[in-house]
This record gives structure tokens, sequence and C-alpha cells, in this order.
């Protein structure tokens, strides 16, 4: 695998396009890099593949490269939304950057009714994308959509992508967590029938879970799969980390 430095550029890319960097591209290659006129590059847009390219021109401020060849065509990823509540701001920088390796198509943060926070950093959110989707090799980032209300996500979900509901809780009221009576079927059991090319989605719930409300009506929705990921009760963002690659194991590009 080359070690050539590799950026995300939001231009068209094709054999000899001469390709401005953005400053902080231009400050990561010349500074953090250590790179310079004529060194090797890799890039991709998420729409023409990887393509090889030269630093064509470097100064203190600004940089250019010089594409070469395709490296390889464009690939996609798996139909994989993840939806999931915010929670403290280096926790949730770490879903993002998690989910964007392991190969979902879409970010969707949602609010519930226990959710902690209510806003979100589109930019940085992006930022984090795109570094995550430079080092693993992908050749797209994920879409990053607007945090949204759960209940108005669900008035306007598509009928034909399932939502794996990652529900910890029983229905045996006084007990901790809703007691053992109730609970999902493991992830990877719940799977196991499942039609990998279906669309899909995992929703993943705030530090504390669901509400009771938001329980009953997920869980009578027809294209919701009710699952636990184990005995533990993991906080949200191990919870999307092991749903993300149970999913991908079972139904993603991990077969």
């Amino acid at each position: 695998m080359s070690t050539d430095p590799r950026l995300f550029i939001d231009a068209p890319l094709s054999a000899g396009a001469a390709v401005p960097l953005s400053r902080e591209d231009a400050h990561y290659l010349l500074n953090v890099m250590r790179r310079g006129e004529g060194d090797p590059v890799r890039v991709f847009n998420g729409r023409d593949g990887e393509w090889s390219a030269q630093i064509s021109h470097a100064s203190k401020k600004a940089a250019a490269l010089t594409v070469g060849a395709q490296t390889r065509p464009q690939l996609g990823v798996p139909d994989l939304w993840l939806l999931f509540a915010p929670v403290k701001r280096q926790k949730t920088d770490l879903i993002v950057e998690k989910a964007t390796e392991l190969g979902v198509a879409a970010i969707c943060p949602v609010t519930t009714a226990r959710t902690q926070s209510d806003r979100i950093k589109y930019e940085r959110f992006q930022a984090i994308a795109k570094e995550a989707a430079e080092q693993t090799e992908r050749l797209d980032l994920p879409e990053i959509r607007d945090i949204e209300k759960l209940d108005r996500v669900l008035d306007a979900w598509p009928a034909d992508r399932v939502i794996i509901f990652c529900d910890e809780s029983g229905d045996e009221a006084g007990e901790a967590w809703g007691g053992a009576r109730g609970r999902g079927r493991p992830m990877a059991a719940a799977l196991t029938p499942f039609d990998p090319s279906r669309p899909a989605a995992i929703l993943i719930g705030p530090e504390g879970g669901f509400s009771p409300a938001e329980r009953e009506r997920l869980r009578a929705l027809d294209h919701v799969i009710p699952v636990t990921l184990g005995p533990r009760i993991l906080r949200a963002e191990t919870a999307a980390i092991a749903a993300l690659t149970i999913w991908q194991s079972a139904c993603g590009d991990w077969r």
C-alpha cells in the first residue's frame, strides 16, 4: 500500500488537471507531512475514484497539484445510515470518526427525550469525517445531516429501509433497565436472515436509553428490528462502534 499522503479534494479529477489546495490542505501537506514541489500525493473526491498527483506549486501559504493517472476506480460503501443521539463533545466526535472508518453512507444525529445535547458543529463533523476517510483508504465521505428530532425522522422514514434498533431495555417495570423480559434478540442472530442488499440504518440512543414512549413507537413499526448488544450496558460511543462492526461483518463489505 502506498505511503504517499492522501487528500480529499472537492474538485473534478482527470489526467492533467490543475488543482489548487485549500489553506488547511496546503498546511497539512507542506508543514505536517513535510512535502514539497515534485512530491507525489494521492487524491480522491468521492466521484471520480482515486488519482495520483504531484505537488506543482508550494509556498508558505499555498500549494497546488497536477493530477496524473487514476489509481483506483470509484467504489461506494454499503447503504447503511447511522442514527445516534449526540453525547458529550469528545465522545460525539469519536462516533463520527469511527462511523466514517467503518463505512457508513450517512451520519444522522437525532434528538431524543434523553439526549444530552441538541446542537452539533456541522463543520467540525465534516473535518473529522474528511480526515478519517483520508487515513482509511475510503473513496468517499459520508453524508452528514443536520440534527433532527427522532419523531420527525420517523414520520418521514422510507418504508424500504430497515431500522436496526439497539434497545438495551426490557419490559419489566421497576426492574433495572426493564429487566430481562422483552429485550431484543442478539444483533448477530437477528441479522442472520436479513437481506444484505436492503437499505438499512442503525439507531443508537443516548446515555440513559430511550424513553418508554420512544421504545413503544419504534417497536410498533414493521420496518424496525429491535436488537441487543450483549449482557452489558454499553456507552453510546461503544454501542455505535459495536453495532457497526456486527452489521459490516454480517451484511456489509467485510464479508
